[in-house]
């Protein structure tokens, strides 16, 4: 261990920040839902006698990968981060690899998320949480998305995008390989659409939900069997944010489909 960071973060590494992050991290490299590997886990030798669990967590995680753990100033720790929740906590890892999708993923007890066109890597994160505390088996995306801002989207999401199941496919061969697979393809939109609370939400499901901009393509649209719009207390001509729709829209095809 030392006391300072030389190593300036190279353009190929992603830099997650804080305790909730990093644990996400290490837990799906255990698992073997990533295939990122850690090349140091960083704690801020200021706060080891306030963190003792933490860095004694850490310590053992990183003994189990063989990945080294230091301890740093705040100073340089700070040089190296862009937030400033990290608690004093990061890691440097290497990309991640995203499988294609493929039938061979599709069971007929799912419910994926189809995200497409959301512009914030926050707002992407905190739809990701919410997806994955809704119990979705998976989210697919477009080859362009916010995970090359991975360390950011893990921070919002707080861990999840790490451990949550990924694929990637073009918008409309996905909708396509769902349908052929069974699937009933809903598309978040509200014109000629069903209320999500009459809807037919039976598994296997596929949703798809767009960013407040711009949105689901037509192409997209045309693919699907349905539009299903959130019903509004008041009249209100806006549109929700993509993190609130995943949650109203997660959380309601869990309620149908529980088995409890």
């Amino acid at each position: 261990m030392t006391d300072r960071l030389d190593l300036p973060l190279s353009s190929e590494e992603v830099l997650f920040e804080g305790m909730t992050s990093v644990s996400a991290l290490i837990e799906s490299i255990i698992s073997k839902e990533s295939d990122r590997t850690i090349s140091e886990i960083i704690f801020d030798q200021s706060r080891l006698y306030k963190k003792q669990r933490e860095f004694r967590f850490l310590e053992a995680k990183s003994k189990e990968l063989g990945v080294p753990i230091r301890l740093a100033d705040s100073d340089s720790i700070s040089a190296l981060v862009s937030g400033s929740t990290h608690g004093g906590i990061v890691a440097r890892a290497t990309a991640r690899t995203y499988p294609a999708l493929s039938p061979s993923d599709l069971s007929d007890k799912d419910f994926w998320v189809l995200l497409d066109g959301i512009e914030d890597p926050y707002n992407f994160g905190y739809s990701i949480r919410s997806l994955y505390a809704a119990g979705a088996t998976g989210l697919i995306l477009p080859a362009r998305n916010w995970l090359s801002a991975a360390g950011v989207v893990a921070r919002a999401s707080a861990g999840p995008s790490e451990k949550i199941r990924i694929r990637i496919a073009d918008p409309a061969e996905a909708v396509s390989c769902m349908k052929s697979a069974g699937f009933t393809t809903c598309a978040a939109e509200i014109r000629n659409s069903e209320s999500l609370y009459e809807a037919d939400l039976s598994l296997p499901l596929l949703f798809v939900i767009g960013g407040e901009k711009r949105g689901i393509s037509r192409e997209v649209l045309s693919l699907c069997d349905q539009n299903i719009r959130i019903p509004y207390g008041i009249e209100f001509r806006g549109s929700l944010s993509a993190a609130a729709t995943c949650a109203v829209i997660g959380f309601e095809v869990m309620h149908r489909n529980r088995k409890f």
